[in-house]
């Protein structure tokens, strides 16, 4: 229930943001003013405080990242993994009881998520993320880990792909209203071969296999298998052309 003196408040911003009033004129003048409000410029010392907040934070920023997120995150990983990695932006959320092999020389945002599903068979083995050598791994990346994903050498991935091994929840409604798990059906193992390179915002379909060296243009869903040597493209991802003449396209 609203209150008589929030209504009144919200009455009064009303006025002063659209009356025509010199009083309202005036407040909104007054508002502007306080907020874009700052000292001036002075040359030579504010750019000085400047480069030194900038040195600073990026000393901060290193030390943070060698002193605690790289030996946290690969406290994590399998024993031996992860060297050389350069790990910048924070630490990686890895979520469920997924195994994480990193190779040597890779580098991850601290915005990515890896997450392992948790209700597989009676018996199976963990989900298991099995990343090569030379590896980017891109801010607000998502690794869902159903079965098995392999991302091989030289592979680029761009901000905001979402490898989808599984979906978390099942396709029937009366399942999913009950808080039951996806099911077998809907899991597979998605394979990255060697220089693999998928833009911002490509989504990755469980089950797929995308060639060595194939491109995928931003914001495209690859539901099915992808050759070798391509630029693919679309909802759902087609071929478009292959990328060197001694490659066939399909």
């Amino acid at each position: 229930m609203t209150t008589p003196l929030v209504s009144s408040s919200h009455t009064l911003r009303t006025w002063a943001r659209h009356s025509g009033h010199p009083a309202a004129k005036l407040v909104r003048t007054l508002r502007r003013t306080v907020l874009t409000a700052h000292l001036p410029v002075i040359p030579g010392v504010h750019r000085g405080l400047w480069t030194l907040w900038h040195a600073g934070r990026g000393l901060l920023t290193t030390l943070t990242r060698v002193l605690w997120w790289t030996p946290m995150f690969r406290a994590r990983l399998e024993a031996g993994s992860g060297r050389h990695l350069y790990l910048y932006g924070g630490l990686p959320l890895v979520l469920g009881p997924v195994r994480v092999k990193l190779g040597p020389e890779c580098r991850l945002s601290g915005q990515v998520t890896i997450t392992g599903r948790t209700h597989g068979p009676a018996g199976a083995p963990s989900p298991y993320l099995i990343v090569g050598r030379n590896v980017d791994i891109g801010w607000q990346t998502t690794l869902a880990v159903g079965r098995k994903i392999v991302i091989g050498d030289d592979v680029r991935l761009a901000g905001r792909n979402f490898l989808a091994g599984y979906p978390g929840h099942p396709l029937d409604p009366d399942a999913r209203a009950r808080g039951l798990p996806d099911t077998e059906d809907q899991v597979g193992d998605i394979i990255l071969e060697r220089g693999v390179w998928l833009a911002t915002g490509v989504t990755v379909s469980a089950g797929v296999r995308i060639g060595r060296g194939t491109v995928v243009a931003a914001g495209s869903v690859v539901t099915h298998d992808l050759p070798p040597g391509v630029l693919a493209a679309g909802v759902p991802a087609r071929v478009i052309r292959p990328l060197t003449a001694d490659r066939p396209a399909s």
